[in-house]
C-alpha cells in the first residue's frame, strides 16, 4: 500500500512534457475524433470523408470532440473555433469533414496535439469522396452482416 501511495506521488508532481503554443497554418481535414482514433467504426480509411460525414456530424453535435487530420497523419484536437467553444458550434458542424487550411495556436502536452482555430484561410469543401468505396453505411456497421 505505502509503495502505492509514493508512486501516486511520484506521478502527481512529476513535470508533463508540455510544449509552449505555437502559431501554426495547418491544412487537413476535419475529423470526428472518436471513431477515427478508437477504430470503432473500421480503419482509418472509412472513417473520413463522405462516407463518414453523418456520423462525424452527429458525434460533433453531441459533444465529441472534432479535430484536424493532417497531410502528414497528425491529429489536432480542436480547443477552440475562431473565437468560439467548438461543443455544440454550428460553424464548426458546417466545415465536418471538408479540408480546410486554418491558422491558429498549437499546443502539445503529454504526447496529444491541440489547436485552437483563429481564422479558416481557405475551404476546399469535402474532397475525400470515399462513399462509393465504404456506402453511407459501411458493410462492418450492420450487425446482420457481420
Amino acid at each position: 500500500m505505502r509503495i502505492l501511495l509514493f508512486l501516486c506521488v511520484v506521478f502527481a508532481l512529476a513535470p508533463s512534457a508540455v510544449r509552449a503554443a505555437e502559431p501554426v497554418t495547418l491544412e487537413g481535414e476535419v475529423i470526428d475524433s472518436w471513431c477515427y482514433l478508437s477504430g470503432v467504426m473500421g480503419g482509418p480509411d472509412a472513417v473520413v470523408g463522405s462516407a463518414h460525414h453523418t456520423c462525424a456530424l452527429w458525434c460533433a453535435a453531441g459533444g465529441i470532440p472534432v479535430g484536424l487530420l493532417t497531410d502528414d497523419g497528425t491529429v489536432y484536437l480542436i480547443l477552440g473555433f475562431e473565437g468560439a467553444d467548438p461543443t455544440g458550434n454550428d460553424d464548426l458542424l458546417d466545415v465536418q469533414s471538408q479540408r480546410l487550411t486554418v491558422e491558429g495556436m498549437a499546443y502539445e502536452r503529454d504526447g496529444l496535439r491541440y489547436l485552437a482555430v483563429d481564422r479558416v484561410i481557405a475551404s476546399a469543401g469535402i474532397t475525400n469522396r470515399n462513399h462509393e468505396d465504404f456506402g453511407p453505411v459501411p458493410s462492418f456497421a450492420i450487425p446482420e452482416l457481420n
